[in-house]
């Protein structure tokens, strides 16, 4: 007989006949919701079940979703704050806008600030950590004399060069081939790598401070600090909670504030709370996105403020938690079949949307607009009403 059961999101099926407690851990984790069919989020199933079993939830989160912090404001669940044990590190914001012209006009990786404040942790044998949220060396290769992009033949994605293996590597499907030496398409002698990885970033390291002992960290593997001086990492280091540092340094995180999900700002402040932790003395954010509500909230050490602004700019355009958006997806391995099968499906949901509540928005390429082979487009839906626009679509989809 079971008592207790430790899993990852499906465990939440777990069949407990007497159900009295469900614990979600960093229940703002994107991994928790499955995109592929069955179709579930571990975290609205957690609510399922402690309403049927009449058990607890407890969730826990050093940067609560909007959905469970809007939740917590409308009274429907518990909301309790735990104090950092340690002190909040001082954040600085380089607005890169707004450096000297010769640094602008190189294609530089480090500002001239970070690079002093780096030289000064490793002068008085600290530890430093660089974080950047992209594997290899460079994120876009290319012919420089006909232009043509290397991608993924698959996908239609740039691929990533890997310098270590030789090789260029879709992010998505995960296919490999070794980088070619000359252009596939007008024979030229020379392709172009453009864009930065955390390859590219331990390498820039190696040359500018080249006493100094270095260690790629891309995955989950643990590893002593005390014969490294800096270490270089993706979003991996931040399940690490027992690392520290006397300086974080965080690189193009415009990226991930720049990507076409309405999330995306959530995403990154999670990012950057997450990193917050393995700190209490500095943190240097280099962004062109210097006046963005999620570095504020960092400089004033209140992420109350980060949330009070992502929810009136949410519920200004009708978004999550506000209202329920559904993505109706569509896919096939002839383009121009996909995109005829998606207008005419929008057209027939538009003419059957006799409710006033639901609202057929856009039809659109899905991101990416190709994946794996198959051709994706998507039709975007919008309702107060859950329940209402789950009949819609089965009686529409049938």
């Amino acid at each position: 007989r079971l008592n207790l059961v430790l899993a990852t999101r499906s465990g939440i099926f777990a069949p407990f006949h007497n159900l009295g407690l469900v614990i979600i851990d960093e229940e703002q984790d994107p991994a928790y919701k499955q995109d592929q069919v069955p179709h579930y989020n571990s975290r609205e199933v957690a609510f399922l079940r402690v309403n049927l079993k009449k058990a607890r939830l407890i969730m826990g989160s050093g940067s609560p979703s909007l959905e469970s912090l809007y939740s917590a404001r409308g009274g429907k669940i518990k909301y309790i704050a735990c104090p950092r044990k340690k002190d909040f590190p001082e954040v600085k914001i380089i607005d890169l806008k707004h450096l000297p012209f010769r640094d602008r006009k190189k294609n530089f990786i480090f500002s001239k600030i970070l690079e002093d404040a780096i030289y000064t942790v490793l002068n008085a044998k600290g530890k430093v950590l660089l974080f950047l949220n992209r594997k290899g060396f460079a994120t876009f290769a290319s012919c420089n004399t006909c232009g043509l992009p290397l991608e993924c033949p698959r996908c239609n994605i740039n691929l990533a060069y890997h310098f270590k293996e030789n090789i260029l590597n879709c992010p998505y499907c995960n296919f490999k081939m070794p980088a070619p030496k000359i252009c596939p398409s007008c024979n030229a002698g020379y392709i172009k790598y453009t864009g930065l990885g955390t390859e590219k970033i331990e390498s820039e390291l190696s040359r500018i401070f080249a006493q100094a002992r270095i260690k790629r960290l891309e995955a989950q593997d643990y590893c002593d600090l005390k014969d490294i001086d800096i270490v270089v990492a993706t979003s991996s280091i931040i399940k690490q909670t027992d690392y520290r540092f006397d300086l974080i340094g965080v690189l193009n995180i415009d990226n991930s504030l720049n990507r076409i999900d309405f999330r995306s700002s959530e995403k990154a402040f999670d990012l950057l709370v997450g990193l917050t932790r393995l700190t209490d003395k500095k943190i240097v954010i280099q962004t062109l996105l210097a006046h963005h509500h999620c570095f504020k909230a960092l400089l004033n050490k209140d992420i109350n403020m980060f949330y009070d602004e992502e929810l009136r700019q949410r519920k200004q355009l009708y978004l999550p938690p506000y209202r329920h958006i559904v993505l109706v997806k569509l896919r096939g391995k002839n383009e121009e079949r996909v995109k005829e099968t998606s207008y005419a499906l929008f057209e027939r949901l538009n003419k059957g949307n006799k409710n006033k509540g639901i609202k057929i928005i856009s039809v659109n390429p899905g991101q990416p607009s190709k994946l794996r082979g198959s051709f994706y487009w998507q039709i975007l839906i919008s309702s107060a009403a859950p329940l209402k626009i789950t009949k819609f679509l089965k009686i529409h989809l049938k």
